[in-house]
């Protein structure tokens, strides 16, 4: 999905662009190590959806982003990619975004001190733009932290439950959408109805966004994702459609067996083909088209009919082309 298509706001666009070389400025500290550690990720590029949600927000794509709008929209980036160097180093991943990940380039230990320099910068950046968000990021970061927990804690938990799977799915990637909508909002002044809404719309776009991932994982060819198909399954994190299977009369004594523990290939593929065998995927679909009416409705309010139609197009966008069964 093209998101700047999808949004159709030009000035968006254009600020996206300024705000890409001030991103890289914001972590460069003359050190030339800590700098290409810093910078990594960053060069490697990213759709920067964090950051367009809160320059968005702010302007509406009516003008062009001011200073403030456009370092909201590094702070959640930089909370965003912070939060990546962390993960990898829990996955052990070797790959990201197509390039190598800074754990597997520079080991775990730097990888882990890097992410708190992003961490730290998004921080400074925040509490230069005020009190109010400042806070609002430091209360993002708790969320994060609890999402993060709440996966590890069910790891290769056949018997997880839903509460745990949104709690997980809403810190770990809804929780900072909806920060950086309201991010936006606030360094725009925007009325508090409006700040509330866009929050709220940031919130089920972070859901939707999350569950079609989940719904992906399932169903999508290795070359489309840039990893094995059911690789969740293989390392024990089992979101909504696997849940729902293992609900499923037909496949639960089955799944369970394979499930608890790490998966090779064969058992992979096998615990995959049994998930989409059921209404796992439809069940997933469902609840992502919830959450794509309820973002919907919060933009009933909102006094910038472009606004509404570009968020609007952007979150319909996400179920574009996913099986609904």
């Amino acid at each position: 999905m093209n998101v700047h298509e999808r949004l159709g706001l030009p000035h968006v666009e254009q600020d996206l662009q300024r705000l890409e070389v001030l991103l890289g400025e914001s972590v460069v500290v003359g050190d030339p190590h800590l700098d290409q550690i810093t910078t990594h990720l960053i060069h490697a590029g990213g759709k920067r959806l964090r950051p367009l949600l809160a320059v968005a927000s702010a302007t509406g794509g009516q003008r062009p982003g001011t200073s403030d709008d456009l370092m909201g929209g590094i702070a959640v980036e930089l909370m965003h990619l912070a939060s990546l160097y962390h993960d990898d180093v829990m996955d052990e991943a070797e790959i990201r975004r197509n390039v190598d990940s800074v754990n597997a380039r520079y080991g775990n230990l730097v990888a882990i001190v890097a992410g708190d320099y992003l961490m730290a910068r998004s921080a400074a950046i925040a509490a230069d733009l005020g009190v109010e968000i400042a806070g609002l990021l430091a209360r993002t970061l708790a969320w994060l932290t609890r999402g993060q927990v709440a996966e590890v804690r069910t790891a290769f938990d056949t018997a997880r439950s839903l509460d745990d799977y949104f709690v997980a799915i809403e810190g770990k990637t809804a929780s900072l959408m909806a920060a950086s909508c309201r991010v936006g909002a606030l360094t725009a002044s925007r009325p508090l109805p409006e700040v509330d809404a866009l929050e709220e719309f940031g919130r089920c776009f972070g859901m939707v966004y999350q569950l079609r991932d989940d719904i992906l994982d399932m169903t999508a060819t290795d070359g489309q994702l840039g990893k094995p198909a059911g690789q969740d399954l293989a390392e024990g994190i089992y979101t909504l459609p696997a849940l729902h299977a293992l609900n499923d009369s037909q496949v639960r004594a089955e799944l369970s067996d394979l499930l608890g523990r790490p998966l090779n290939d064969d058992e992979r593929e096998r615990a995959r083909k049994l998930v989409v065998s059921t209404d796992a995927i439809a069940a997933t679909y469902a609840a992502a088209t919830t959450y794509l009416d309820q973002g919907t409705e919060s933009l009933e309010s909102l006094p910038d009919v472009e606004l509404r139609q570009g968020f609007s197009s952007l979150l319909r966008g996400l179920l574009e082309g996913l099986p609904e069964a």
